[in-house]
């Protein structure tokens, strides 16, 4: 057996991923656990990401717990603030905080026989059977490489390390980057600063989603139908797969041209200035780039005080940004909306495995996993959100339930067997990468345009087919593909 029927668990990280193992392993039987967490609170990206416009782009009642929807949702789309609140209700309302240790950044995790063995930077050290690494995406700020930031006289900060004691009114503003973040920062602050310049590299395909504020009335349906609350989250998870999940893993669908009409339709209606409208025009498909959902940019970079500098930036000076040209725009403030370092996962926190190999070793510069789940040689160690799963514009909570249902039977299989680790054969990452580099040729994200999907090897490190075959795959374990051992 394994070392009990309540194994001990490590989970790392009390974002979305995390709150949810803690609930669904409550929900099992299994108290006997522990979640680290770095910060002082829990939230993940929600609690890093506090810039000026912040919203999901993502409909909030599909971007939720299935088995804690929430009726009170005020917009399609909602707000940062309000989703960090729902994490925060959930989590109180699940008792999970009692299992949370906070300030505790994990350091170490080396497998020790069966046992994990963590140890966080504080010195604190922990045993357990199981590690559940719920270490999210969006948390590792990107900054770029550009001479003389730490000259700057003015203020400069990451978008995901908003300071909210820098006043905008009245000033310029250089926002570099044409991402979501930079999207929803410039459609928030156009109306209040002095001048803004946004500092494109490249265009985006923007799809227009208008946000309308939910009535209070629906609210009060929702509140007293639960039944028509999971309609509606289905109805909304239906449409994803539909009409866009299949869509970017299948270049030449029907779907896929209908999201392009729709894109160029929305250019070309709400950008009068030719001259910026060709400027912002991309030169690759919708969807090759995380597609950019918004209902007022276009606007917004055409107000009168929005200026898109389209010039190379050479470096950052005192007063403001130099360009290729020469030109130096003079700035008070700049933000980063550079993105983040999304191929970190564990990252930074050194994992020795069987024969003490390191994960750093292991993966080098392309993580891979099994399934995005597991790796093989660091047995009993599972990712939730892990290489090479469904990312982009889908819910990621809806990934990350199924993935953890699917751990779930793997921890439930070992319980109940004479082994004590579990992990993915080699033969069995080789085989799903193999199979995987093979089908995404075929997606939209492999149609010419340079994005964070892309892995060093320049191939998209995603979920390459259907999200019901996703469904499909995670609904019970290939136990052949699993090796187990019993010491």
């Amino acid at each position: 057996m394994a070392s009990t029927n309540n194994p001990r668990c490590l989970i790392i990280g009390a974002g979305m991923a995390g709150i949810l193992s803690a609930i669904k392993l409550q929900e099992a039987g299994n108290t006997n656990f522990s979640v680290y967490e770095k910060a002082s609170t829990l939230g993940g990206t929600w609690r890093e990401n506090t810039y000026p416009g912040i919203a999901c782009d993502v409909p909030s009642h599909l971007y939720s717990y299935s088995f804690a929807m929430n009726p009170d949702w005020t917009h399609v789309f909602s707000p940062g603030p309000e989703i960090f609140q729902y994490f925060k209700n959930v989590a109180s309302n699940y008792n999970v905080e009692k299992f949370i240790r906070y300030n505790s950044e994990v350091e170490t995790l080396e497998l020790k026989g069966s046992k994990w063995i963590l140890r966080t930077k504080d010195g604190h050290t922990d045993e357990g059977d199981f590690v559940i690494a719920a270490t999210g995406v969006l948390h590792h700020p990107n900054y770029p490489d550009i001479p003389g930031q730490d000259q700057f006289k003015g203020h400069i900060f990451h978008s995901a390390r908003w300071d909210h004691s820098v006043e905008l009114e009245e000033k310029k503003v250089g926002v570099i980057g044409t991402g979501s973040s930079a999207v929803q920062i410039v459609s928030d602050i156009v109306k209040q600063v002095k001048d803004l310049y946004l500092f494109q590299r490249t265009p985006q395909w923007i799809l227009k989603v208008e946000n309308p504020e939910i009535p209070e009335e629906q609210r009060k349906e929702y509140r007293e139908n639960p039944d028509l609350l999971k309609e509606v989250r289905e109805r909304y998870s239906r449409a994803f797969s539909d009409y866009f999940a299949n869509a970017v893993v299948d270049s030449k669908s029907e779907q896929l041209e209908m999201l392009q009409r729709m894109c160029v339709e929305n250019l070309e209606q709400n950008v009068k200035d030719k001259e910026l409208r060709e400027r912002l025009r991309p030169d690759y498909r919708a969807g090759c780039k995380r597609l950019v959902v918004s209902p007022n940019f276009y606007e917004a970079i055409s107000e009168s005080n929005a200026h898109l500098v389209t010039e190379k930036i050479v470096s950052i000076e005192p007063n403001g940004i130099m360009v290729a040209d020469g030109t130096l725009y003079e700035l008070d403030v700049i933000v980063l909306a550079t993105g983040f370092r999304v191929n970190q996962f564990v990252r930074p926190i050194k994992v020795k495995g069987l024969n003490g190999l390191d994960l750093d070793d292991y993966w080098g510069e392309v993580p891979l996993a099994y399934l995005a789940i597991s790796v093989p040689n660091f047995p009993n160690l599972f990712l939730l959100n892990g290489p090479n799963g469904p990312v982009g514009n889908f819910s990621l909570i809806e990934v990350a339930e199924l993935q953890y249902d699917y751990i779930q039977q793997l921890i439930s299989y070992l319980e109940d067997s004479p082994y004590k680790l579990i992990m993915a054969k080699q033969e069995a990452l080789d085989a799903f990468e193999q199979q995987r580099i093979e089908a995404v040729k075929n997606t939209v994200w492999v149609t010419g345009c340079r994005s964070w999907y892309l892995d060093q090897r320049g191939v998209p490190a995603v979920w390459p087919w259907s999200f019901d075959r996703f469904r499909e795959v995670m609904a019970k374990p290939d136990l052949s593909s699993y090796e187990l051992v019993t010491a």
